[in-house]
């Protein structure tokens, strides 16, 4: 154990993006409104392919689930630090603590796997065709949806679980906006070990496997590509998987952000810059990569919206 007062804590204290007070009602209605924009964009996107039989498709499924873990995943972190701009209230109980570091790596966990779920999907769909429906049968999508679900959360759990055998010093400021893994952990009085393995070899297969598994599906669907005789042919089969390939740039980029920009003095105020592109930027953003790149989600929005407003009073 680290020398020192080992008095458990009962609470934690989250200093937030920002310690000005003047700062505090800007900083409010920024992420107010990009969290706004998040729901009220991830719903669109799952309301109108739920509701449009032309995207009962298995790209469309797995783009439905991408949005509802984006939802819970922006949900998980940003009301809590709504509520406590106006109110000043920076304090999160111990077992609040604990349960938001549990949801947040489920859902950061689900989104990576079902990243390589649709880069797995985009490569079938390209360089096998001919055995898509047969390969992507609603069996086959709802399995690899839950065997991605039941993963995220076996890393979740385990997180967990060792984060609660820690014991915590008095020091309990997290200079977060949320409680996350990291933080916790430099906090604690107890040996890491243990925490720190599990960390290495479940984080080496989320920010190194799964993104090699993806490079490589995308290095076979170009080499398809690139054998497509047409021009158009090459567009078409490329503008497929483009939104994708976007969201996939987006997500790891923010994410290197965090784990491999080289610690320095400001290293703290960088990792919650970082955090914000990863945990609130890119689920506000997925929405707009996926509509505004996709015709037939764009048509599917505007046939959704019109039903709404004629069936409005």
């Amino acid at each position: 154990m680290k020398p020192g007062n080992h008095t458990s804590v009962s609470e934690f204290l989250l200093l937030g993006l920002s310690e000005q007070q003047e700062q505090q009602p800007l900083l409010f209605g920024i992420f107010l409104g990009m969290y706004l924009v998040t729901v009220v964009g991830n719903l669109l996107i799952i309301l109108a392919i739920g509701s449009d039989p032309q995207l009962h498709t298995p790209m469309y499924f797995f783009l439905a689930n991408f949005s509802l873990t984006d939802l819970c995943l922006s949900s998980t972190t940003v009301p809590r630090m709504l509520v406590s701009i106006p109110t000043h209230r920076r304090t999160i109980p111990y077992t609040g603590c604990l349960s938001q570091v549990h949801f947040f790596l489920w859902f950061i966990g689900l989104d990576v796997f079902l990243l390589a779920v649709m880069a797995y999907d985009r490569l079938v769909a390209i360089c096998h065709p001919l055995h898509y429906t047969l390969v992507m049968s609603p069996r086959r999508c709802s399995l690899l949806v839950v065997t991605s679900l039941v993963l995220a959360h076996s890393y979740s759990l385990t997180h967990t679980i060792l984060l609660a055998q820690l014991s915590f010093c008095t020091d309990n400021v997290i200079p977060h906006f949320f409680c996350e893994l990291l933080p916790l952990l430099k906090l604690s009085c107890s040996n890491t070990y243990a925490n720190q393995c599990v960390l290495m070899y479940w984080g080496g297969a989320l920010t190194v496997l799964i993104p090699l598994l993806i490079t490589i599906s995308y290095v076979r669907i170009v080499a398809a590509i690139v054998r497509v005789p047409s021009a158009s042919g090459k567009w078409k089969a490329f503008s497929t998987c483009g939104s994708h390939l976007s969201s996939v740039c987006l997500f790891y980029v923010s994410a290197i952000g965090v784990y491999f920009i080289p610690s320095a003095a400001d290293s703290a105020s960088k990792d919650r810059i970082a955090a914000v592109m990863y945990a609130v930027v890119t689920p506000m953003l997925n929405p707009f990569i996926y509509s505004l790149r996709n015709k037939d989600m764009k048509s599917a929005l505007r046939r959704f919206l019109s039903r709404r407003a004629l069936q409005s009073p």
